[in-house]
């Protein structure tokens, strides 16, 4: 067996698409576009990586893209004056907080304190809690962005045997309430699992497979059960060669479907971002 591979940009592609459809026909009807400003604290090589992405679907898709740097030397009530501010004007459609920010700088009270009616990265407690309802349109990019993969597959997530290795706030754990809104018997593995040395176990039952860790080759090919789907959220840098989280070598010989790295995953995030800020702006208009 061969997989088949989760090309992320072909599937991005289709979503911008849509997306563009969209913007045009609200400028249409209201005369106005989304708007989606981004907090930049401090320079950071990585964060402007994101920034030139961001900057460039958004143009493509027709959404206004403000970005607003500060300096690495801000403090941190004038950081949470700068969200209030945003959060109060009726001309923004979505805000989001780039990471990393400077030391000092209380991130996570940062990001709670985007309003819900404007968090672009649904990440605000109020829209997570939505995710656990399943009343979400909304919700963490990467997130959203593997649930993308998974459907493209066309394969019926019901009662499948779901196994999320990583159980981060930005992935592992909304990932794990999406699935379990599709009634995926789903299981999050973490650093504990692998201390009592049974995350092989869990990965080998495994029919989806999703593994956010930050950590090359945790995961082994022959771990892969047959004819599993493999998202691979994982970006490592090994020597000039940039990887996953799985063996892709052995774990493609037994997949029905995997995600390559780069090219998975990677390519649908942002394009999920543009999503949720007109989404945000489409409620903001009720």
């Amino acid at each position: 067996m061969s997989a088949a591979l989760l090309e992320g940009k072909v599937i991005a592609e289709g979503l911008k698409a849509a997306i563009k459809s969209e913007v045009e026909a609200l400028k249409a009807k209201t005369g106005r576009i989304p708007k989606l400003v981004a907090v930049q604290l401090g320079e950071n090589a990585s964060s402007a990586v994101y920034v030139k992405a961001q900057t460039k679907v958004a143009q493509n898709l027709g959404i206004e893209y403000d970005l607003k740097v500060f300096p690495a030397t801000i403090t941190q009530p004038e950081a949470e004056n700068i969200i209030s501010e945003l959060n109060a004007d009726k001309n923004i459609s979505a805000v989001i907080l780039q990471l990393p920010v400077p030391k000092g700088i209380d991130a996570k009270k940062l990001v709670n304190m985007i309003s819900p009616e404007k968090d672009a990265e649904g990440m605000h407690p109020e829209n997570l809690g939505k995710i656990l309802l399943g009343q979400y349109k909304t919700g963490p990019c990467t997130a959203m962005a593997v649930m993308e993969l998974l459907e493209s597959t066309k394969v019926n997530l019901y009662g499948k045997e779901a196994v999320i290795v990583g159980h981060s706030e930005i992935v592992g754990k909304p990932l794990a309430m999406m699935l379990l809104n599709k009634f995926a018997t789903t299981t999050v593995c973490h650093i504990a699992t692998g201390e009592r040395g049974i995350l092989a176990d869990h990965v080998k039952r495994a029919e989806i497979l999703v593994v956010a860790v930050g950590k090359a080759g945790i995961v082994k090919g022959d771990w892969v059960r047959n004819g599993a789907i493999v998202v691979d959220v994982g970006i490592n840098r090994v020597g000039d060669k940039i990887v996953g989280d799985v063996e892709f070598e052995g774990a493609s010989g037994k997949a029905a479907f995997i995600t390559p790295v780069p090219g998975g995953v990677g390519p649908i995030t942002t394009t999920i971002l543009m999503r949720n800020t007109v989404e945000l702006f489409k409620a903001g208009l009720k």
